[in-house]
């Protein structure tokens, strides 16, 4: 049984990142290995499957992105005109500030999907080129996917924890809402700063509107009423497939790496990178678990899930919409997801 698992673990963890229509196609080859898990493992059953349909937040998420989004493909053409009037009247350094702070902080409340999308638009309409709106992105992703984990409707890492661990509503804000909003405070700061250096450096090159426009001219188009949908139905399966995977996996994780080190577990999360966090949560996390074991877990998975595009799903959207590359991504993405997790991992062991 041990072998496997492991073997359906490899699969998860190389699949994705070595072919792109695994990775494009990433809920539905989950919701396979999920099954493969809980096959291989035993742990397939009809009360199983009644624990994870009676999971009202199941229902709660998908409804959520789905209402978001059915309100955001209305409301497109208002928030361009808002960027281009707020950027006239307000420093770009500024503006960046508050745009990074504030999808960080609420996309615990309206998702991390309706948060990446606002944020596409609003950095799709800045006054930068595209390889500055790369740099842009990337830090407004690591505070995205930072703050959205205080609330398990943020996004699916929250939604499994909380459920795996029959916790309540404000449970993930408790134990590291404390990392997490100085987390998002810095990668504001930090957004703002980049920002200003790179308007600055425009001015200097005396780089035109023309030239940032025509650069990236027809990169982003209306979303069809059909992907909305599409979108919706997604979650509803990534969350089914990562329920599925966490009772699958639940005998190599209690025989192997509940007993591990919280320093060994928060080192161990970087591979998340590589895979979407959220996946990796629905395998490790187990109500056995101390406190300090659960919180090493979480931060390293929503830091080291900003340095790659398939470690988050703020990552996969702007990646996607914004046209970014992988490289591009990794350029930027890798060096501050190390910085960040070695500053992390003072605080949460030493200090």
């Amino acid at each position: 049984m041990i072998i496997g698992l492991l073997i359906v673990l490899a699969l998860i963890l190389i699949l994705p990142f070595a072919f792109r229509p695994i990775e494009h196609n990433l809920e539905y080859f989950l919701l396979v290995m999920g099954i493969a898990a809980t096959i291989v493992s035993g742990t397939l059953s009809t009360g199983l499957l009644l624990h994870i349909f009676e999971n009202y937040l199941l229902y709660f998420i998908t409804g959520a992105v789905l209402v978001a989004g059915l309100i955001f493909r209305i409301s497109v053409g208002k928030i361009k005109k808002f960027v281009g009037f707020a950027t006239e009247r307000v420093p770009i350094s500024i503006f960046v500030f508050l745009l990074i702070l504030v999808l960080g902080l609420v996309s615990s409340l309206i998702t991390a999907i309706i948060a990446a999308l606002i944020l596409v638009e609003i950095v799709h309409a800045l006054p930068f080129k595209h390889s500055q709106k790369v740099k842009l992105t990337v830090i407004s992703c690591f505070a995205i996917g930072l703050g959205s984990a205080l609330t398990p409707i943020g996004e699916p890492l929250s939604t499994i924890v909380v459920s795996s661990l029959k916790a309540d509503f404000t449970y993930l804000f408790r134990i590291i809402g404390i990392y997490v909003i100085p987390g998002v405070f810095v990668m504001a700061i930090l957004g703002a700063v980049v920002a200003r250096m790179m308007h600055k450096a425009n001015q200097n090159e005396n780089v035109g509107e023309n030239s940032w426009k025509d650069e990236n001219e027809g990169v982003l188009g209306l979303e069809s009423m059909k992907s909305v949908f599409v979108r919706a139905i997604k979650i509803f399966l990534f969350i089914i497939a990562l329920e599925l995977l966490g009772s699958g996996f639940k005998p190599l994780i209690n025989t192997y790496v509940i007993h591990l080190p919280s320093m060994v577990l928060y080192w161990i999360n970087v591979s998340s990178a590589v895979l979407d966090n959220a996946t990796l949560a629905a395998a490790e996390v187990s109500p056995a678990m101390s406190l300090k074991q659960i919180q090493a877990i979480l931060m390293g998975l929503l830091l080291s899930g900003g340095m790659l595009i398939p470690g988050n799903i703020p990552n996969i959207i702007s990646a996607g919409k914004l046209g970014i590359k992988s490289r591009e991504w990794a350029k930027i993405g890798l060096p501050l997801g190390l910085v960040l997790l070695t500053i992390y991992f003072v605080i949460l062991f030493f200090v």
